[in-house]
């Protein structure tokens, strides 16, 4: 299996941690998302854009986002159905930088 291509990101989150409130961190599972997951959330359902156009911002095809769009979805359903804790890091992305870009 090849190793997965970066893909860009225009949006570092500068929280990296949700949880249930009340619940101590030690008494918590976790689920991870990673950025590019994270930003395809993001593209998708926040700024509504088609799998098709986010899978260009993020230089990947259609099925690929769509397939990390599903995947993301999963994961923060299962954090918020099973009281999990949602921690956002790495994968496999490139940071974009410049006018227009970030939050």
């Amino acid at each position: 299996m090849r190793p997965p291509k970066d893909r860009w990101v225009a949006y570092h989150p500068d929280v990296c941690y949700f949880k249930p409130r009340g619940v101590p961190l030690v008494h918590l599972e976790e689920v991870h998302l990673t950025l590019d997951e994270c930003e395809a959330l993001r593209l998708a359902d926040l700024l509504n854009l088609s799998q098709a156009e986010a899978g260009r911002q993020m230089g990947v095809s259609r099925a690929t986002f769509g397939r990390i769009l599903q995947q993301a979805r999963r994961r923060v359903t299962e954090a918020l159905v099973e009281g999990k804790a949602i921690r956002i890091a790495g994968g496999s992305f490139k940071l974009k930088t410049g006018p227009g870009q970030g939050k």
